[in-house]
């Protein structure tokens, strides 16, 4: 190694040692959580054997499945809704001028820099004094006030991520496809939406990963019926932490972490084919 690498890499080595300090504190709880999860132990601070019971386990609580069932559906939901109203929202706060643009585009932000604890309580205010929503009806429409709460909450995200492709979006591309006969729709489904599936997808796997992962809000509006998978594992911590316990959050953690690289994924490949070769 010469003198100038040899310094080059002299200054970059305590960059490299704070990065790697910091990814092991965020991390390593993490590891552990998913380690103890086989541990063949209830003890969750003595390893005692390799073992996948607690998973099994998991299997048999028919509480916790349904749990798990209500998540996704709710998570199914919401991301469906809120990719409709943030794709409409996105498209129209980028085609249109008009008075107020500024304050409707910065009060889209709201829900997004809000503490969920507040919206949570508005949420419940709104669903108990304004709207009474009955808990009798049959699943899944039991669950729409969580769903309704879910998607006031994503719908911004997936409207960020679609207008900030729209960015890269060659205005010339859809008035050539005017020209050419194409009505408005026609020009929107075949030359706009085209360019937006990347954003798209990975404004989807954003919303149904936040609608998945989300308790405060799914807290004050859920019903006695309508218990989520985040809801019921806080349930379970509250008589103590159990490798049951550990193996349920692995399953939701592995599930977060696999959406969340696969959206990252997404918008890295819809960079790279903007960039001009």
């Amino acid at each position: 190694m010469s003198l100038p690498d040899l310094l080059d890499y002299s200054r970059r080595w305590p960059f490299r040692l704070i990065l790697a300090a910091v990814g092991l504190f965020l991390y390593l709880p993490l590891l552990v959580l998913i380690v103890m999860s086989f541990n063949d132990s209830r003890q969750t601070t003595v390893w005692r054997g390799f073992t996948l019971r607690w998973y099994e386990k998991l299997t048999g609580n028919v509480e916790l499945v349904a749990a798990l069932g209500n998540s996704l559906a709710i998570a199914g939901l919401s991301t469906i809704l809120g990719l409709l109203l943030g794709t409409l929202a996105a498209l129209a706060l980028w085609r249109f001028r008009f008075p107020g643009l500024g304050l409707i585009s910065g009060a889209f932000t709201i829900p997004i820099v809000v503490p969920e604890i507040a919206l949570g309580v508005a949420m419940l205010i709104f669903f108990s004094r304004i709207l009474p929503w009955p808990q009798d009806l049959p699943w899944p429409l039991n669950l729409g006030p969580i769903v309704i709460a879910h998607v006031a909450f994503i719908f911004p995200f997936v409207a960020v991520v679609v207008r900030a492709r729209l960015t890269s979006f060659n205005r010339e591309a859809e008035e050539a496809a005017r020209d050419l006969g194409a009505g408005a729709w026609r020009a929107l489904f075949d030359v706009v939406i085209p360019h937006l599936k990347p954003s798209l997808v990975a404004g989807a796997l954003l919303a149904f990963t936040l609608s998945l992962d989300d308790f405060v809000i799914t807290f004050f509006t859920a019903g006695p019926d309508t218990v989520t998978f985040p809801v019921k594992v806080y349930s379970m911590v509250r008589f103590g932490i159990t490798p049951e316990i550990n193996a349920a959050s692995t399953i939701l953690l592995l599930l977060t972490v696999a959406l969340t690289v696969l959206a990252l994924r997404v918008q890295a490949i819809a960079g790279e084919r903007i960039v001009p070769s």
